[in-house]
C-alpha cells in the first residue's frame, strides 16, 4: 500500500469535514471545576460508553480552553442541551472563561457546573485519558445524572444550531 500524498490528504480531510458537517450532533456543555474556577466549551463528540459501569465518552481537542481544566481535575459534567437552551449555547459561542455562566441557571454537583434546565446532566468522575491525534478521550465513570421529560434536543447540522424536527433535506 502506497502511503498517501499531501494533496490527496489534504483532499480527504476536506471530504472528511464535509461529510461530518452532515452528521446531526446532540449540543452538550461540558463542564468542570479547576483551581476556583468554572470551565465550559460546547462539543458534539460524546457518547455513552458502558452501562456496566454506567459511563461515557468525551472527546476534547487539546487546543480548546477546556482541555487543561479537564486534565487537571477528577470530575466533569456534560449536559445535554435542549430547545430551551438554545440562549446558553449562543452565550458559550459569544463568551470566554466565566462569562460562559453569565446565562442558565448553573449549580454546583460534585464540585462541577450543572445546568438546572438541561434536558439531561451527567456528572462523571474521570477514570481515563487517552490522546489521540488532535484531541483526548475522557472516559468518566458517572457519579450522578438527571433527565428533564420532554425536552427535545439542541441540534447542531452543518454548522447550526437546529431543531432536528427542522432539518433541511439535503440538496444533492
Amino acid at each position: 500500500m502506497t502511503e498517501p500524498t499531501q494533496t490527496n490528504y489534504e483532499d480527504l480531510l476536506e471530504a472528511y469535514r464535509e461529510a461530518m458537517r452532515h452528521v446531526a450532533a446532540t449540543v452538550y456543555a461540558v463542564t468542570t471545576g479547576h483551581a476556583g474556577e468554572r470551565h465550559g466549551i460546547l462539543a458534539t463528540a460524546v457518547n455513552s460508553l458502558s452501562f456496566d459501569p454506567p459511563s461515557l465518552l468525551v472527546c476534547i481537542n487539546q487546543s480548546a480552553s477546556l482541555h487543561e481544566p479537564m486534565n487537571c481535575t477528577d470530575q466533569f459534567a456534560v449536559n445535554v442541551l435542549g430547545m430551551a437552551n438554545r440562549d446558553v449555547a449562543d452565550q458559550f459561542t459569544r463568551e470566554r472563561g466565566e462569562g460562559r455562566f453569565g446565562v442558565g441557571d448553573w449549580e454546583e454537583v460534585h464540585g462541577v457546573p450543572v445546568l438546572a434546565s438541561a434536558q439531561s446532566s451527567f456528572v462523571c468522575r474521570c477514570v481515563h485519558r487517552h490522546e489521540f491525534g488532535t484531541h483526548t478521550i475522557f472516559i468518566g465513570e458517572l457519579l450522578a445524572a438527571k433527565h428533564s421529560k420532554n425536552a427535545a434536543p439542541l441540534t447542531y447540522y452543518d454548522r447550526h444550531f437546529i431543531d432536528i424536527s427542522e432539518a433541511p433535506e439535503s440538496a444533492g
